[in-house]
C-alpha cells in the first residue's frame, strides 16, 4: 500500500519534472520499469511511483523533495540486479531510477571513461572494446555500473588493477540537502571519495562515475562443467587451493570452482570457470594446466575455450541467468581457501541439498571466487572502505547463487542458504581459515556487510555519514541495501 507521503511526493515530482518522468501505477512506464529488474522478487516491490531523472539537476531536484518528506521512504535503482525485495525499490514509496543516466563518454586521450549511474557494462565495454580499452568492471551483460563499483566491485581484471570502486577517479554526488559535489582522491570531498568505495548508497546519490582506463585485447575463457566422485573432489580441492595461494597466483588469471544441484535430472556436477586476460593467441594459459588436466575435465560439457572481448563474454555470461526466468537469492561468506577448506565447503554443499533437493526446476549453484592479495597490495590500490588492507593471503568468498521455479518455495532456499553459510563458517573456524569480510554484492539481506569491513572502517563511515548527511536521509528514509552500523 502506498504511503500518503509517497503519493503527495508522486505529484510534487510530477509538477518538478512533468509526467514523462514520474511513472504511476498502471501506466506503460511503471510497468516496463517493474519488468526490467533482475529477479522477481525485486519485481514485485510495488512503489507507488518511478522517478527517473535525466540530468544530475533532475536528481538533486528529487532529493530535494524527497527529503523534505521524512516520513516517504525512497530508493535508488541501477541496473536493478540486486535481487531481494526492497534493495532497490521502495515498497510504497518512491524509487529513483537512474537508468536515464546512461552516457559512457570516453575522453578525448582515452585515459578515462565517465559513466552515468544508470548504464550497465555492457554498454562500457561496447564503447571501450573498438579503442582496444576496458575498465575492471562487472563480468555480466545488465548488471548496473553503480551498484556494482559501490558495493566494491569484483571483475576478470581485478588481480591485476584491483577492486573496481579502486579505478573511480572521480564520483559526481547529490547529497541529502540536493547539493551536487565531486568526490576525488584530493580536495574538500576525499573522505566521501573513499567512503564510496564499499560504502554503497548511504550517502547520497551518485549520478556518474569517471574510470581510468588501460589497454585490453581478447580475453581467453572456458567453463567446464564435470561429473563428480570422492576423487574427483578430492583433486579439484587440491588443484584450485594451490592455483588460489598467494605465492602462485598468476595476476591475468581471473577462476572460480564450485558445484551445481540439477534437480531435474537429480544429479551434481563440478562447475569450473576459468579466464585469462593476456592470452597468447588461443593457447591454453600454462597457470591453467593443472586444472585442465583434472582426468573428468569436459569443457564440451560447459563453453568450450575461446578467445573473446570482453563484451562478447559479459553477453555470453548473462545468458546463464537471464532475467525474471527463474526466482535468484545470493548469500555469501569468506576464509582462506586451502585444500581442506575447498572440501569442508563441498561437505557442507553436500548436507544442504537435502533441504532444497524437491523444490521445483531448483538448481543449487555454489561457487568460491578467490580475493587475491593482488587486490589489497595492488599498485593501483587506494583507501576504500572495506577494510582489507591488512590482509597477507589469497581469500575465497563463497557464492551461493541458486535459482528455482515457485515462490511458495522462497523461505525453504533461503533457510537452506543460511544453512549452508553456517555449516561453511563453522568448518572455516575449525580450520582456523575464517575471516568476516562479506562481499556486498554477494550478501544476502540477513547479512551485516558493512559491520564486517571492521571497527576502523565502519567508525569512518559513521563519522562521513555525520558530515554529508547530518538528517540521516540515506538512512532513515532509504531502508533498502545495506547500511551502516548505527554509533555508538
Amino acid at each position: 500500500m502506498a504511503n500518503n507521503e509517497a503519493l503527495f511526493q508522486c505529484q510534487t515530482l510530477i509538477d518538478l519534472l512533468g509526467k514523462d518522468k514520474v511513472f504511476l501505477p498502471g501506466s506503460d512506464g511503471y510497468t516496463e520499469s517493474v519488468k526490467s529488474y533482475f529477479s522477481p522478487q525485486a519485481a514485485a516491490v510495488q512503489p507507488a511511483c518511478f522517478v527517473t531523472p535525466k540530468s544530475a539537476a533532475e536528481a538533486s531536484a528529487i532529493v530535494k523533495s524527497l527529503a523534505s518528506s521524512p516520513g516517504c521512504p525512497f530508493a535508488v535503482r541501477g541496473g536493478g540486479h540486486e535481487w531481494f525485495s526492497g534493495a532497490n525499490s521502495a515498497p510504497g514509496g518512491v524509487t529513483v531510477d537512474l537508468r536515464g543516466l546512461n552516457t559512457v563518454e570516453l575522453s578525448e586521450d582515452k585515459s578515462r571513461v565517465t559513466v552515468g549511474a544508470g548504464a550497465t557494462w555492457d554498454a562500457v565495454y561496447a564503447v571501450l572494446d573498438p579503442h582496444g580499452l576496458s575498465v575492471a568492471g562487472g563480468q555480466i551483460e545488465g548488471v548496473g555500473v553503480g551498484g556494482l563499483t559501490l558495493g566494491g566491485g569484483l571483475s576478470y581484471f581485478g588481480p591485476r588493477e584491483g577492486w573496481t570502486c579502486d579505478q573511480v577517479m572521480r564520483f559526481e554526488v547529490v547529497l541529502a540537502d540536493g547539493s551536487i559535489v565531486e568526490a576525488a582522491e584530493e580536495g574538500p570531498n576525499a573522505d566521501l571519495w573513499c567512503g564510496l568505495r564499499g560504502g554503497s548508497n548511504n550517502f547520497g546519490i551518485v549520478t556518474s562515475f569517471t574510470f581510468r582506463t588501460f589497454e585490453q585485447g581478447q580475453l581467453w575463457s572456458t567453463l567446464a562443467v564435470c561429473p563428480t566422485t570422492e576423487a574427483d573432489i578430492e583433486n579439484q580441492a587440491r588443484v584450485f587451493a594451490q592455483l588460489m595461494a598467494a605465492e602462485n597466483y598468476d595476476v591475468n588469471a581471473y577462476f572460480l570452482t564450485g558445484w551445481a544441484f540439477i534437480g531435474e535430472p537429480g544429479i551434481t556436477v563440478a562447475t569450473n570457470q576459468m579466464v585469462y586476460t593476456r592470452p597468447s593467441s588461443d593457447e591454453v594459459p600454462e597457470f591453467y594446466k593443472p586444472a585442465l588436466a583434472l582426468p573428468t575435465f569436459n569443457p564440451k560439457m560447459g563453453m568450450p575455450p575461446i578467445v573473446a572481448s570482453m563484451s562478447a563474454l559479459a553477453n555470453r555470461s548473462g545468458a546463464f541467468r537471464p532475467p525474471q526466468a527463474s526466482r535468484y537469492l545470493s548469500a555469501t561468506t569468506t576464509f582462506v581457501p586451502t585444500e581442506p577448506m575447498i572440501r569442508g565447503v563441498y561437505d557442507a554443499y553436500r548436507a544442504s541439498i537435502d533441504k532444497v533437493a524437491q523444490l521445483k526446476g531448483v538448481k543449487w549453484n555454489i561457487c568460491i571466487e578467490p580475493i587475491p592479495l593482488a587486490l589489497y597490495n595492488n599498485q593501483n590500490s587506494k583507501p576504500n572502505a572495506l577494510g582489507l588492507a591488512a590482509r597477507t593471503k589469497t581469500l575465497g568468498t563463497l557464492v551461493i547463487s541458486p535459482s528455482w521455479e515457485d515462490a511458495a518455495d522462497d523461505e525453504t532456499a533461503y533457510d537452506a542458504a543460511r544453512f549452508l553459510v553456517a555449516e561453511v563458517e563453522k568448518k572455516a573456524k575449525e580450520l582456523g581459515v575464517y575471516d568476516p569480510f562479506l562481499y556486498f554484492n554477494y550478501a544476502a539481506p540477513w547479512q551485516e556487510v558493512i559491520r564486517s569491513y571492521g571497527d576502523e572502517s565502519v567508525k569512518k563511515l559513521q563519522e562521513l555519514r555525520k558530515r554529508v548527511d547530518p538528517g540521516m536521509v540515506f538512512t532513515r528514509q532509504v531502508k533498502g541495501g545495506f547500511k551502516i552500523p548505527p554509533s555508538e
